[in-house]
């Protein structure tokens, strides 16, 4: 889809928000001024302006605001929570994740109301604490010694993640009501993911079709040497350093929690490390398995090939960016198997 059709997307719930103001604060307030924040792509991130001239954020949940399409082919289904990597949006989510990690003493935004009702709204929202502070990724590149200190901060938080375990593995609303994931094992669930993610990219790309094979076979490879394992740890999915929020007093704070879930830890530190580079140092730990890490570092490189190809098939507005993600992601998964790659490294 052509880029200029990001212009073209309305964002219905904007005319709600006035209403939400009122009901988030008992009437107390209204809304003076909403601007939609840069950044989300399956929920609507709102910074509400109110009369006393405070702030605060609204999440919106809601099909005009979510920019991905449907997987090609097997993949997660949005509305299977039994997945643990179907989509993490939902308001549901949310609150489960948010309560999890406040009662862990993790700092996130704080919630200040939410409604998933629909009796008065068309759409699913929160709102929550409105911090202006800087994300980790913005604090690294602008002052790495003031960033030290609130890794250290995200290392203890991390650990603490690491130390809340359960023998079942999978989102976290979904155990918490009693639930239970489709799957046998964490191992089997990513590698089922990254063969539908492998078959995916190749349909859309060729270099991905050149490397089907010898991708293919490198999966079940890493698969095969993996061992069975008896519990999980909290993990948050996706934590980059734009997932982390410093606020006034220097402490993280994660957002983007919906997909926070029960899983192996090894998951989260692959994820940790690409986005981190050089300053995931700061938080890694010992005691990974190394197989578990070179299956789920592969894995890992096809979702961010697979996941961003099909986010330009819609008109999610930032393309350069996802381009750039496509790009690199495909040139260290081909390297994985020794083919080289192609392409700009920009990621």
């Amino acid at each position: 889809m052509p880029a200029d059709r990001a212009r073209e997307r309305a964002f219905p719930v904007r005319e709600h928000l006035g209403g939400i103001v009122r009901d988030a604060f008992d009437g107390r307030r209204t809304l003076r001024g909403a601007v939609r924040l840069r950044g989300g792509s399956k929920k609507g991130v709102y910074r509400l302006v109110l009369d006393d001239g405070s702030t605060a954020v609204a999440y919106a949940w809601d099909e005009s605001e979510n920019f991905w399409q449907p997987a090609a082919g097997p993949g997660p289904d949005a509305d299977d929570r039994r997945d643990p990597f179907s989509p993490a949006s939902g308001l549901g989510l949310f609150v489960a994740a948010h309560r999890r990690l406040t009662d862990l003493g993790l700092r996130t935004p704080h919630l200040h109301w939410s409604d998933g009702s629909r009796r008065r709204h068309t759409a699913d929202f929160a709102v929550v604490e409105d911090l202006r502070g800087p994300t980790l990724e913005t604090l690294i590149r602008a002052d790495p010694a003031a960033a030290r200190p609130v890794l250290g901060r995200l290392a203890e938080g991390l650990a603490a993640m690491r130390e809340c375990r359960d023998p079942a593995f999978g989102k976290v609303a979904l155990l918490d009501e009693g639930g239970a994931s489709r799957g046998v094992s964490c191992e089997r669930i990513v590698l089922d993911r990254a063969l539908a993610d492998l078959a995916e990219a190749s349909q859309r790309d060729p270099r991905a079709a050149a490397a089907g094979t010898a991708l293919h076979d490198a999966l079940h490879e890493a698969f095969d040497a993996v061992s069975p394992r008896a519990d999980h740890s909290l993990v948050h999915g996706e934590l980059g350093p734009d997932h982390v929020l410093v606020d006034d007093r220097g402490r993280p704070v994660l957002i983007d929690i919906e997909g926070l879930m029960f899983f192996d830890i090894e998951w989260e530190h692959v994820f940790l490390e690409l986005r981190f580079g050089p300053h995931y140092a700061a938080l890694r730990t010992g005691g990974l398995d190394a197989r578990r890490l070179a299956l789920y570092l592969l894995a890992m490189r096809l979702s961010l090939v697979a996941g961003p190809l099909r986010l330009l098939d819609g008109d999610f507005p930032d393309r350069d960016f996802m381009t750039g993600i496509v790009e690199h992601n495909l040139h260290e998964a081909r390297k994985l198997v020794g083919l080289g790659g192609d392409g700009p490294q920009v990621y």
